[in-house]
């Protein structure tokens, strides 16, 4: 599973289906799940996205987590994030999660954020969204689940 993280300053979703969404300071996030994600995956995610310290404190440092900083996400299903261009000019997203598989994993990482104390605003799965955000920074941040089985290099 892969995250991007931006921070905003604010953002407004509308999708196809008439919802509409909106948060102030905080982060987007766009989700994607590949096959083979389990449920450990978002766990681990939801952990890492919870206490990420990129929000700045009082002096300007990236010192604060999306809580210490009430902070809140707009949470966006993106399987364009598997996309694979090694072969030609089209993208192929056989990588991508089935949405059987897809929608409940995303919809894990909402529930887990929300059980962290992180206020969570989720966009509609499947639909064609327009998101409007304005990057504070800007500070993009890229986490994947696969990550945590990688071990560390040495300096």
């Amino acid at each position: 599973m892969k995250l991007v993280i931006q921070r905003v300053t604010r953002a407004r979703l509308t999708a196809e289906n008439g919802k509409r969404a909106e948060i102030g300071k905080g982060f987007v996030v766009l989700a994607g799940a590949c096959e083979g994600d389990s449920p450990d995956d978002v766990l681990y995610l939801a952990g890492k996205l919870a206490k990420l310290r990129i929000c700045e404190d009082d002096a300007g440092k990236m010192n604060l987590s999306i809580n210490n900083s009430g902070g809140e996400i707009l949470l966006v299903s993106q399987f364009t994030l598997f996309a694979n261009t090694r072969k030609g000019n089209r993208p192929s997203f056989n990588d991508a999660a089935r949405p059987e598989i897809a929608e409940p994993l995303i919809i894990l990482l909402a529930d887990e954020l929300k059980k962290l104390g992180v206020k969570v605003i989720t966009g509609v799965f499947g639909a064609h969204m327009d998101i409007e955000m304005v990057c504070d920074g800007p500070v993009t941040i890229l986490i994947d689940s696969d990550e945590r089985h990688i071990p560390r290099r040495k300096a």
